[in-house]
């Protein structure tokens, strides 16, 4: 299905071939050649994968992956020294750092695998890191503020901004703002920008600058046609409509300059 932009000459090199995930978030199947192998760590790095790496404040992907030896479980997904790493156990025996108890069941290098990710929960954390971009977005331009940080987990999610202080009926506010541009049905596309363009707007990178590595040039970035656009990595929905609903389940003062907005991912009522 894809992302909808047309960024394939400003994508880093090789981008859209080997982090899948980066350009099709609706990929739940793709076929990979193992690179590398950990088999003390249960660890295995592949020449491309679907796979979303924990990072952004987005939780990995998990899945299974099958080889000529049976399925592995895919338990984790992380980013190291830019290289993804895939921890797996084989299907009903794990050890206690969720990795194979046996090291010598990890396929070889060069061996051939199916994937395959778990659609339930990739969708729901698209539909969470939309629903997060919403709530920055209206808070963007409600109020001019950015946000200092953030978490998920499937149909549920959190983000802080610098508030100096908080009514009592934000969250209520906040809520209908949200589910108004949800029923809108923004259209929501990916783009790269080169780091010095990205950088000089304020717009573009709402939490602290520093957060994001240098290195990393471009930037990919989020658009919600019309609402928000900003500098994001993670996996999100086609249109806004795909979220469903949003529920405001609380509102927190963390001290000084930073209040804490709790959300909640719901399926539409009933027309």
């Amino acid at each position: 299905m894809g992302v909808p932009g047309s960024f394939a000459d400003r994508a880093p090199t090789g981008l859209a071939d080997t982090e899948l995930f980066a350009v099709d978030a609706y990929r739940t199947t793709f076929d990979a050649r193992v690179l590398e192998v950990d088999r003390e760590g249960g660890c295995l790095r592949l020449d491309r994968t679907a796979f979303y790496p924990t990072g952004g404040g987005q939780p990995h992907d998990t899945g299974m992956l099958t080889g000529p030896d049976g399925a592995l479980e895919v338990t984790g997904v992380r980013r190291e020294g830019g290289l993804i790493w895939h921890t797996v156990a084989s299907t009903g025996s794990t050890g206690a750092g969720g990795g194979l108890t046996d090291g010598a069941e990890l396929p070889d290098v060069g061996t051939e695998l199916a994937g395959e990710i778990d659609w339930s929960r990739r969708f729901s954390l698209m539909r969470t890191h939309t629903a997060l971009h919403i709530l920055c977005g209206v808070i963007w331009a409600d109020y001019g503020i950015p946000v200092t940080g953030g978490n998920m987990e499937p149909l549920k999610g959190r983000l802080d901004f610098p508030f100096p202080a908080m009514s009592a009926d934000l969250g209520a506010q906040v809520e209908r703002r949200i589910n108004d541009e949800i029923e809108r049905a923004h259209e929501i596309v990916v783009d790269f920008l080169p780091r010095n363009i990205a950088d000089a707007d304020p717009a573009m990178i709402r939490t602290a600058a520093n957060l994001i590595p240098a290195s990393i040039d471009p930037l990919r970035i989020i658009d919600i046609v019309g609402l928000d656009r900003q500098a994001d990595g993670g996996t999100h929905v086609l249109s806004t409509a795909e979220v469903g609903r949003v529920r405001v389940t609380g509102t927190e003062s963390k001290g000084k300059d930073n209040k804490r907005i709790r959300l909640e991912v719901v399926d539409p009522e009933p027309a």
